[in-house]
């Protein structure tokens, strides 16, 4: 059931999620790169396809193994108090803004949020997309950089996370990679499986290796498999605001 459409199929969903089953390989010359990119500029970011299950996980491990104490999503802003409730008693999900069905956010990282209790949150998406998106981005890294207080892992799709212009626009990345110095992105590296982005989809890429590794210069987490993560999804009109 990759797409769930109530508050309590998503609750179980999340009661159900296991966070200790995925374990990340980790070559040495990488997470030394990583922890430097948080030494220099207190930032790491991790660039991912939404709508994995095991995206969460990945950033489950390295929150640990770098002992950051902050990490950051590409998720509306608006929806913090929400999340606050949410992680105090469960409640919170009634905002239509957690159920766009996009796949950045999944019971997968509701039950890793649980887990994560002395990181500090900061959600860095904007309440509605701007037209141009080097604009979003260049205010998404606004946000980044204003409310981000000491080591923090920063999550967004894989393309706001470079760190170099694309043709497409200036992305968050390269934002923040002028502002800080230093800052590395990890790519989350995919091989074949499921993911839901709206709608149940299939990816096949080429062989990966396992685990946080240094591939062509790059900093990349392989996933030789992967599967659909559970998506909260239903149509706005059908969401009620808490």
């Amino acid at each position: 059931m990759p797409g769930v459409d109530t508050a309590d199929a998503l609750l179980r969903a999340v009661d159900a999620f296991e966070i200790d089953t995925y374990e990340l390989p980790v070559e040495a010359a990488a997470m030394d790169r990583a922890a430097r990119s948080l030494a220099a500029s207190g930032l790491l970011l991790l660039g991912e396809v939404h709508g994995v299950l095991e995206n969460p996980l990945v950033v489950l491990r390295l929150v640990r193994e770098l002992g950051v104490g902050g990490l950051a999503l590409e998720w509306p802003e608006e929806l913090a108090p929400q999340l606050d409730a949410f992680l105090a008693d469960g409640s919170g999900l009634g905002h239509p803004l957690w159920w766009s069905g996009a796949g950045n956010i999944t019971a997968g990282h509701f039950a890793v949020l649980r887990a994560l209790e002395r990181v500090t949150v900061t959600l860095f998406d904007g309440c509605s997309f701007a037209a141009d998106w080097s604009a979003r981005d260049a205010a998404m890294a606004d946000r980044v950089l204003t409310r981000c207080d000491g080591p923090t892992l920063v999550v967004a799709g894989n393309l706001h996370t470079r760190t170099e212009p694309l043709e497409l626009g200036v992305p968050m990345g390269a934002r923040l990679a002028e502002a800080r110095p230093g800052v590395e992105s990890v790519a989350i590296d995919y091989g074949s499986g499921g993911f839901y982005n709206f709608e149940s989809r299939r990816g096949s890429g080429g062989p990966v290796e396992p685990g946080l590794r240094i591939v062509g210069g790059q900093l990349v987490v392989g996933l030789p498999e992967f599967r659909e993560a559970i998506v909260p999804h239903v149509p706005p009109e059908r969401v009620r605001v808490e």
